[in-house]
């Protein structure tokens, strides 16, 4: 599903990613732990193409992702990868199924059906009464499965969740580390975690660590 080779980043001089080789394959739960400045928000960026990376390669889904322009960047970014982030980066003028959609709308993929999917999502996530409710309307964990259901939505190839539980206290923390099982079950859902919560990678298949930019071994 993934493989990055000898992948580096820099930021003027700093050099942040050293040669990191990482594979994930598809269905596998990973998290990606380290302390603060090792370099994990990078790599996550990078492999979910947020970012660019100086030399290396990263294929996902079977796509050499260096070699896109731009435009073809974003395309594949929008099909193929969800996100989650900390702070859920709702659009607070949205309700929950709004949200949810925007991703399939800006794909520009039929109305009708991204709607009834993002209905399905949301009622799968238990917030069938939520559906019509703005974010300042829902709790955190409420925002945080809204944004899950958004993720989704395009039935990505992979989720990158970055620090997903930081802003949620331990009760609902675990709720959505039973959810994230539930999905990858479910759905077959590749996840790629980054976190400090013990917990969370505790419950992947695998977890990586990584110390001052280079994956340890």
């Amino acid at each position: 599903m993934i493989s990055g080779k000898n992948i580096h980043k820099s930021y003027g001089t700093l050099e942040v990613l050293k040669g990191v080789n990482i594979e994930i394959s598809k269905g596998e739960i990973v998290s990606i732990v380290g302390k603060s400045g090792a370099g994990k928000s990078t790599l996550l960026h990078i492999l979910g193409t947020l970012d660019n990376y100086d030399g290396g390669e990263l294929v996902i889904n079977g796509i050499e992702v260096g070699k896109l322009s731009e435009k073809e960047m974003a395309d594949f970014r929008n099909r193929h990868i969800g996100f989650v982030f900390q702070f859920h980066h709702l659009m607070p003028e949205f309700t929950a199924l709004e949200n949810v959609c925007l991703p399939a709308f800006i794909g520009k993929r039929d109305e009708k059906e991204t709607r009834k999917r993002g209905r399905e999502l949301l009622t799968y996530l238990g917030l069938t009464e939520r559906m019509n409710h703005k974010p300042t309307q829902l709790s955190g964990g409420e925002q945080q499965r809204v944004a899950m259901a958004r993720a989704l939505i395009n039935n990505p190839a992979v989720v990158f969740a970055d620090e997903p539980t930081g802003n949620l206290d331990t009760s609902t923390s675990e709720e959505l580390h039973k959810l994230i099982h539930e999905m990858r079950k479910d759905f077959d859902q590749t996840f790629v975690i980054v976190t400090h919560n013990i917990e969370m990678a505790k419950l992947s298949d695998r977890v990586l660590t990584m110390k001052d930019g280079v994956m340890m071994v």
